[in-house]
């Protein structure tokens, strides 16, 4: 027995100690229990996910080039996937967290996520990608720190505040599933909640007693930075500060030109960071708005979150009207333009020493173009479907990377259209297949009547051009070569096309889709698959020993085992003692062969 035990157990001591000396870089750790609990945050009591029984759920707080390991415990009465929204899982998809990639975590299941936020700085967020989940919660920020060895471009801020804000229904995400499974929209929202609580009861009328309000304390002459990221529905918000200018810092991992807004747009998926400085004489408490954007005001006043700004030398609770919106629900030129004036910091460092616009995009040649248009919901095989140039995304049982993996045909098509299709919408599984290195076009079209953003997983884009109407060649005149914000969700007005060029060079599947929540379940979505034919790890990391299978892969799926945590744990620790402890046991084992 012995001539065959020591030689594996010294192969797995092998391996053990090279993945814990090739983790050169710090850990850290997270244990998410992601179950249900009653709150009420409108005032209505209602079913709500939470993590360790907070909602929203913890910040990670990290810094480039940490390894961040994940331990998430699903204990909802339904499958689960968290996504990242905006971290860019370089060489590493199989930690990307949506259907294309992971099978889902099974009820009472327990998978963890170990992945390196590497080359990135910024204000990101995570969520649950299945089953329109996110209605719900179970949301919560994602910080990525400079290194100490990078300088940020600008004093550092007294204080480091996140802002969750999101449009909100009273219904879970299951009775909001049954009706657009029934072929029905959802409706105007209940309200807007800011970091999990509903509105400060600026208006009796509008507001009811007893709603537990969001408050920021800060102190006076301080200057904060303020992350704000829109996790909600589908509703743009307009964010604002009572008497306090937001001068713009960075845009999902961007550092931009630093700009004073008195209000900004912040559309679904996207997130933010302001310099706030407390520079106001504090008779009152201020009030933080993020309201509802191009909608009838009067119709949808109760479609606003309020929190409360506190000096510690406050002097009284805020009171009266709230700071006024934009006054443009019917021209939407204001919010374009403020759009466009959102430039990238080309002199700034951000994850590297080197400026960010070292990297001279407008000087590369493109190597292929595709023109992706979206239109109101339509009847796609007798049901009321959402659809990107003409396809309705469906999600396969068999994830895409896992069916190269282990070579299961028949789960998709490479066959997605470089243009929209002129025939009947149709159902498939259709991607795109993206040269590796290659550089990418991406038109967005809008010809719905609501606004749209779009993200794409495992990378930053760069924000070219938008321009009301239908895209055409020449409008290729308009780009930015030269300071657009690289980031990862980007707004496409109604009736307008926003431009994007992309950098192919992170090996993996990555989801390219819309994060209106409603207009995605229907299926207006994507994958883009990039591929190195020379396998290696240097472009794309081994699938996880602890990876799920699913689909027709399910039969091989063994039950759940601590195997693989014990792994995680002796890397993720990066203890002496464990590392002594592991060099002990191999020395051992080597010298009874």
């Amino acid at each position: 027995m012995a001539s065959f035990a020591f030689p594996a157990l010294y192969l797995v001591c092998i391996s053990l100690l090279v993945g814990f000396c090739s983790a050169g870089d710090p850990f850290v750790n997270y244990e998410f229990v992601v179950s249900y609990i009653t709150a009420s945050p409108l005032g209505v009591p209602q079913q709500v996910i939470a993590i360790n029984g907070h909602f929203p759920g913890p910040v990670i707080n990290t810094t480039t080039n940490n390894n961040v390991v994940v331990n998430v415990r699903n204990k909802l009465d339904e499958d689960l996937l968290i996504t990242w929204a905006g971290i860019q899982q370089r060489r590493s998809s199989w930690q990307d967290g949506v259907p294309g990639t992971n099978c889902p975590i099974p009820p009472k299941w327990n998978w963890t996520y170990n992945f390196q936020v590497k080359d990135q700085v910024g204000s990101f967020f995570y969520f649950p990608s299945l089953n329109f989940q996110r209605a719900s919660g179970g949301y919560g920020g994602f910080i990525i720190n400079n290194r100490d060895i990078i300088p940020i471009p600008f004093a550092t801020p007294d204080g480091d505040i996140t802002l969750m804000i999101g449009d909100w229904y009273t219904r879970n995400h299951t009775a909001l599933r049954r009706t657009l499974n029934g072929g029905k929209d959802l409706g105007m929202p209940d309200g807007v909640l800011v970091n999990g609580k509903g509105p400060y009861q600026y208006n009796t009328t509008l507001v009811p007693d007893g709603i537990d309000y969001e408050t920021i304390n800060v102190h006076p002459g301080k200057t904060y930075r303020i992350r704000v990221s829109n996790v909600g529905v589908s509703t743009s918000l307009n964010f604002r500060i009572q008497n306090h200018n937001l001068l713009l810092a960075e845009a999902e991992g961007s550092y931009t030109v630093q700009q004073n807004y008195t209000s900004l747009d912040i559309h679904v998926g996207q997130s933010y960071s302001f310099l706030v400085t407390m520079d106001q004489n504090a008779s009152s408490d201020y009030y933080i708005v993020a309201s509802a954007r191009f909608v009838n005001e009067s119709i949808w006043q109760r479609v606003t979150g309020v929190a409360i700004l506190r000096y510690s030398n406050s002097k009284g609770k805020a009171s009266g009207p709230l700071p006024d919106p934009p006054n443009d629900q019917f021209d939407k030129t204001f919010s374009m333009n403020q759009a466009r004036s959102i430039r990238w910091n080309v002199s700034a460092s951000g994850a590297r020493p080197n400026p960010q616009g070292s990297f001279r995009y407008g000087s590369i040649n493109v190597t292929e173009v595709y023109v992706l248009k979206n239109k109101a919901p339509e009847m796609v095989d007798g049901k009321r479907r959402t659809t990107l140039s003409g396809i309705s995304f469906v999600n396969p049982h068999t994830p895409i990377r896992l069916a190269d993996q282990y070579k299961v045909k028949g789960v998709y098509k490479v066959d997605f259209p470089t243009r929209p299709l002129t025939g009947p919408p149709q159902m498939a599984t259709s991607i795109i297949n993206g040269t590796y290195r290659g550089f990418m076009e991406v038109i967005l079209q809008n010809n719905d009547t609501k606004m749209q953003s779009y993200h794409m997983n495992g990378y930053a884009f760069f924000v070219v051009g938008m321009d009301f109407g239908d895209w055409t060649e020449n409008s290729r005149g308009t780009y930015n070569k030269w300071d657009g914000i690289a980031r990862a969700t980007t707004q496409v007005f109604p009736g307008a096309w926003t431009a994007i060029l992309i950098s192919l060079d992170n090996v993996g599947v990555w989801n390219l889709r819309t994060e209106n929540l409603d207009s995605w379940y229907l299926g207006q979505e994507t994958y883009v698959k990039v591929v190195n034919s020379e396998v290696n790890n240097k472009t794309e990391l081994p699938m996880p020993d602890n990876a799920l299978l699913c689909g027709a892969l399910s039969k091989y799926q063994k039950p759940q085992d601590i195997s693989s945590a014990i792994s995680t744990t002796l890397r993720s620790k990066g203890s002496k003692l464990f590392f002594t402890l592991l060099t002990t046991i191999c020395a051992f084992i080597s010298i009874s062969l």
